[in-house]
């Protein structure tokens, strides 16, 4: 039996910091019920899109949920929502400043109709302080987390980090204070409210490098780039294209040692230049230059094997193709082949929480307004004459026919 099965969202997302959490709980097991706006729906369905109707980045973001549209501009719209959140157990937003008052959905109004609701936040600055009213995206929180000043070469400006951990993040750290939020209700009856700031999320990424080079605060941390020891660090592969390179981190002495042996350097383990950490690095540009003529001569697969059996840890610098066709993943049925309306069978990176008595299999994102009529009928017995005319009135709206 899935694990959350039982648990009911009401998701109000969009984007990504909001559809990373409910789409973490929905591979869960949790029914989670998406509610758009009219036309295009979650702006994330345009985002980045290409050929089809749907982006893949809203596909990444939104599989195993169902669709609901109801227009919150209207009043009917906003009732017929209020309508629907005694049936749920989580209402999930991450609107802008200022819109869940204009929408009049705020905990307040919705713990009047539902006592026991868990609803539960994600903004950018959090709800007070004195960025409380200021917009945020993935890389703005990212910024003001610390994180961009972390990245990059000693040398060289801050640098923008490539995942998202600023958007999904936050959203999966929401996801945990839900199920924490769940597990309260269920032992004692009662609902809460939960907020997310999304730079604070981002802070808890930062807690290694706050303690290499912080001193508690104190002071600025060092951008490190690769890395500052020469023996934890980067090195080029065959054939030398934008990827093609090499990890390794040689941490402790029996790695150092081990590391000499596989480059065939076995006598750097008893040179006097390399004798300790510090010594290494005053010599680094000697010793980066004999470990790099030994990864050159191979690709970076190879040296990731080589490297690994000899007791480094060490990984190929994979690309986001490499991803997709790594056979380690792919033995491990990480990589997921789904349904999809438009694109038809496409691969889908899985859920890396593996549960021996709860697997949830992945299923597509909804098209826009496919689940409006059944899940309208089965939480609030609308019957298809209402339904209908609700959909007249511009109030819902239902899947669009090919």
């Amino acid at each position: 039996m899935p694990a959350l099965d039982g648990m009911r969202i009401l998701d109000m997302t969009q984007y990504e910091s909001g559809t990373s959490c409910t789409q973490a709980l929905a591979w869960l097991g949790a029914d989670v019920v998406k509610v758009e706006p009219p036309g295009t729906g979650d702006p994330g369905r345009t985002l980045l899109r290409d050929l089809w109707e749907d982006s893949e980045y809203f596909a990444n973001w939104n599989a195993n949920k169902r669709s609901v549209v109801i227009d919150l501009r209207s009043a009917e719209g906003r009732d017929l929502l209020v309508q629907m959140v005694p049936k749920y157990d989580v209402f999930v937003e991450n609107f802008g400043p200022g819109v869940v008052a204009k929408l009049n959905l705020s905990y307040e109004r919705l713990r009047e109709v539902h006592p026991q609701v868990i609803y539960a936040s994600i903004k950018g600055f959090g709800s007070s302080g004195p960025y409380a009213d200021y917009k945020c995206f993935d890389m703005v929180a990212q910024a003001a987390g610390g994180a961009l000043s972390i990245t990059g070469d000693p040398d060289g400006p801050p640098m923008r980090p490539g995942p998202t951990i600023g958007d999904s993040g936050s959203g999966v750290q929401l996801a945990l204070a839900i199920t924490a939020a769940y597990v309260h209700k269920l032992r004692t009856g009662e609902g809460q409210s939960i907020e997310l700031s999304m730079q604070e999320a981002v802070t808890y990424y930062m807690r290694t490098m706050i303690a290499i080079g912080s001193k508690w605060g104190s002071r600025a941390a060092q951008r490190r780039g690769n890395g500052l020891e020469p023996t934890m660090n980067l090195f080029p592969c065959q054939p030398f294209g934008a990827n093609d390179y090499v990890y390794l981190m040689a941490v402790t002495d029996r790695m150092w040692e081990a590391l000499c042996r596989v480059i065939g350097q076995e006598e750097f383990a008893d040179d006097e230049r390399f004798s300790t950490a510090a010594k290494r690095r005053e010599n680094r540009e000697t010793l980066m230059a004999a470990i790099a003529d030994w990864t050159r001569q191979r690709t970076k697969q190879e040296a990731m094997r080589e490297l690994n059996e000899a007791g480094v840890p060490a990984s190929a610098i994979f690309d986001t193709r490499d991803i997709f066709t790594d056979p380690h993943l792919q033995q491990r049925e990480f990589i997921k082949t789904v349904e999809h309306d438009e694109a038809g069978a496409v691969p889908m990176l899985g859920w890396p929480a593996r549960l021996s008595a709860s697997e949830v299999p992945i299923q597509s994102a909804p098209r826009l307004g496919r689940h409006t009529a059944e899940v309208l009928a089965d939480d609030l017995g609308l019957d298809q004459d209402a339904i209908t005319q609700m959909a007249a009135a511009g109030t819902i709206e239902l899947e669009k026919s090919d």
